[in-house]
């Protein structure tokens, strides 16, 4: 008799597209990442959170939907990127071994055209910005370029990943102001810090499968410090979130306010089983919440300053 440790990383299970979607749309549906989308929420909280701290009051409804749109369509943009430049490597990895590019279920080319679609469709949610946040929004695309390539030369693709997904908070800021300060710099700053340790939290699935194909991550750099680490990094995210507000104007109970995010990323790091997929998953997944705490904390703030 043999057993699967819960150690061992195992294939996605079945989600709603394998069960609803048409059999023609889910191949599609999963290279988008449809079935997973706590992705689209990382990359929309640091657009909300920006667009939040520069309104004078409550944010505009029509740049939230916008930028919810925005991280709609840029997300599955960055997958297909990712799985296009990754293709060979996931067809290796058990957990990504079935992906659509990887199993063949989507050639290059359709993977291409689609990618094609997709920013199209990103360029025209970015044209209805104003032209600060355009431009601020177009100077990101070096870093989506550069992304898929950072795991082949160094421990920390994850520092890149958070240039690359955090760069919201400077588009964000710019649409309300029309122009950059010191405090979507330092949230920026801080929001990296957030994706450094979610996404260490969330490559130690995959650290056996990387140590066989040479694949790189902070989650094999830090290896047992990775607690102390992550909780490092969330510390400086926090700290960053504070001083942002401060230099927004903020009122004080903002600060208060950003006590469940503390005690969140607690539970997160002291709970953490590293070598269990599915607790390291829960955790990562989780940081969805994290964004709401945030907004509704920079949202208070606003508010009691009116």
């Amino acid at each position: 008799m043999t057993t699967t440790s819960d150690s061992a990383p195992q294939p996605p299970a079945s989600t709603w597209v394998d069960t609803l979607a048409p059999r023609l749309t889910r191949p599609w549906l999963k290279l988008a990442r449809a079935d997973r989308p706590i992705g689209v929420w990382l990359l929309m909280w640091p657009c909300w959170w920006s667009t939040a701290l520069a309104s004078p009051e409550w944010p505009s409804p029509f740049l939230l939907i916008l930028f919810f749109i925005g991280a709609a369509v840029m997300r599955p943009a960055g997958c297909v990127i990712n799985d296009i430049m990754d293709r060979d490597f996931d067809a290796r990895v058990e957990r990504t071994r079935s992906r659509p590019l990887a199993s063949g279920q989507i050639s290059l080319l359709g993977a291409l055209i689609f990618l094609a679609l997709l920013l199209a469709t990103g360029l025209l949610v970015l044209v209805q910005l104003d032209r600060a946040a355009i431009l601020v929004g177009a100077a990101s695309l070096g870093l989506v370029a550069l992304y898929p390539f950072m795991k082949r030369i160094t421990y920390w693709p994850q520092l890149f990943l958070g240039l690359t997904f955090n760069w919201g908070a400077l588009v964000g800021w710019a649409a309300v102001q029309g122009e950059l300060s010191l405090a979507p710099l330092v949230l920026y700053a801080g929001c990296v810090c957030w994706t450094i340790g979610y996404d260490t939290i969330y490559a130690h699935q995959d650290k056996t499968d990387d140590i066989a194909i040479s694949v790189k991550s902070t989650a094999l750099a830090f290896g047992k410090r990775t607690k102390p680490l992550v909780g490092l990094f969330y510390g400086l995210f926090i700290t960053g979130l504070a001083a942002a507000g401060l230099l927004a104007d903020l009122h004080w109970i903002f600060l208060a306010a950003l006590l469940p995010t503390a005690l969140h990323f607690i539970w997160q790091v002291t709970t953490l089983e590293m070598d269990t997929p599915a607790s390291c998953m829960k955790r990562f997944v989780s940081n969805g919440q994290v964004g709401l705490l945030v907004f509704l904390a920079i949202v208070l703030g606003q508010m009691l300053n009116g």
